[in-house]
Formats: structure tokens, C-alpha cells, sequence
């Protein structure tokens, strides 16, 4: 009788252990999967955006400030292939910019009416609710995991095996404000 109680006293805390370690690694998993969905809308958007560019460029050419702040942010979140906060500053340059692209085309009825800026711009509009979803997606996954890193007894464990906060895909703060864009 003593030994079965014995072999419990010390199998009850490793199980516990293995149970903790392994849910963090599942929640882990979760965010890690939930990143790269982000990523292939975020590839879309990246490889529609210079023929977006390249569709107004020909009629607005003193846009060129635009275009380049375009162009600087998608190689930045593109060159950038993690989950830092570099990488979410450029999607978030894109974000903020993209608005701006089709306020001047707006300006220019003959793009308006062009096929192919109209087919490019709901193909954008379409990978944008796309990407929309998988940041929720991961922001869920994100504070699921985070959770279990800062919640007692798994804190304990998450320490001890090196599990880090993760960052949420957040707004940025131009994006939150509603305000008019001048042409």
C-alpha cells in the first residue's frame, strides 16, 4: 500500500508536468498555424499590389510619395518573414496606405472605368476581408497562448521551458482614427 502511494505521490506531479508542457506546446502550435494563415493572404496582397501600383502610376504620376511608401512597406513586411513588430509596422504601412491609392483613383474617372484596376481592386477588396479574418484567427490563438504563459501553476512551467508572450497583429493607430484623405 505504501508503494502504490509513493509511485502516485511522484507520478501525480510528473503527469501534471507533461500535461502543463504539452498544452503549451499545442497553444504554441495554434498560434504558429494561425501565423502562416495570415501569411499566404498576406503573399496575395503582396503580389496584387505592384500590378494596383503600376494600374494608377500611368495616370497619376505626381503620386510618386504614394507609391513609394507603398512599395517601401510591402518589401519591408515581405522581406520580414516572422512575427515581429517590424513586420506587422509594414503591414500596417500597407494598411494605411492602400486607402490613400484608391482615394486617388477616385480623382481619375479613367481609371475608375479601367477592367483591369476595377478586377484588381476586388480581388484586393476580397483578400482584405481574407486577411481580416486570419488576424482574428490569430489574435484569438495569440491570447489563448499568452494566457496559458501568464496563468499560475503553467507561468511556472512556460518559465522554465522558455515560452514567451507572443505580440497580437494590432490596428495601428491610423487606422483606428476616421478621418478624410486628401488628394
Amino acid at each position: 500500500m505504501n508503494v502504490i502511494f509513493i509511485i502516485c505521490a511522484f507520478a501525480f506531479p510528473v503527469l501534471l508536468l507533461i500535461f502543463i508542457y504539452n498544452g503549451h506546446i499545442n497553444r504554441r502550435n495554434a498560434v504558429d498555424y494561425s501565423y502562416s494563415s495570415i501569411d499566404v493572404q498576406l503573399k496575395k496582397r503582396w503580389d496584387l499590389v505592384p500590378n494596383l501600383v503600376n494600374s494608377v502610376k500611368g495616370y497619376a504620376k505626381h503620386e510618386s510619395e504614394l507609391f513609394k511608401n507603398i512599395t517601401t512597406a510591402r518589401n519591408q513586411a515581405k522581406n520580414l518573414r516572422d512575427a515581429s513588430a517590424r513586420r506587422f509596422d509594414g503591414e500596417r504601412g500597407l494598411d494605411t496606405n492602400l486607402p490613400r491609392l484608391f482615394a486617388v483613383a477616385e480623382a481619375y474617372p479613367e481609371i475608375k472605368a479601367d477592367m483591369q484596376f476595377l478586377n484588381l481592386q476586388r480581388n484586393l477588396t476580397e483578400i482584405e476581408a481574407q486577411i481580416s479574418a486570419a488576424r482574428r484567427a490569430y489574435n484569438a490563438s495569440v491570447m489563448n497562448y499568452n494566457n496559458g504563459v501568464d496563468m499560475f501553476p503553467s507561468s511556472i512551467i512556460a518559465s522554465i521551458f522558455g515560452f514567451k508572450r507572443r505580440q497580437h497583429f494590432e490596428t495601428g493607430t491610423s487606422e483606428r482614427e476616421s478621418k478624410a484623405i486628401n488628394i
